[in-house]
């Protein structure tokens, strides 16, 4: 059994709309779009939450899925994935209410998120 499971996923797209709806009908998921963000959340029964989005020439996020884990301290985590030789992809951003995220690359080049609530 996993120790830390992922808490949020994130699939980032060329056209969210058209990933919303395959998603939606593919896992039976009801995605509630946040317009002003274009952003559309899960609603599943069960399994880890997460969102949609679209993709834009200016964020740091590209095309793909992206899993976020869970840290108690998101410094000290991105910090030893560096150690182990990752390297910062998107550096820790606030949400407000939610807690603060981050991205990394692993040595491979995987995206693979924090999430300190």
């Amino acid at each position: 059994m996993l120790s830390k499971p992922p808490a949020w996923f994130d699939v980032t797209a060329t056209d969210a709309a058209k990933s919303r709806e395959f998603y939606g009908e593919l896992f039976g998921w009801e995605v509630k779009v946040d317009e002003s963000m274009n952003y559309g959340l899960t609603v599943t029964s069960e399994g880890v939450a997460g969102g949609i989005g679209q993709a834009t020439e200016d964020s740091p996020h590209p095309v793909g899925l992206v899993m976020y884990f869970p840290v108690a301290d998101l410094e000290a985590a991105l910090e030893r994935a560096k150690q182990l030789g990752g390297s910062c992809a998107v550096p820790p951003w606030e949400i407000p209410g939610l807690g603060k995220m981050a991205v990394f690359h692993d040595p491979d080049g995987n995206r693979v998120g924090l999430w300190q609530r």
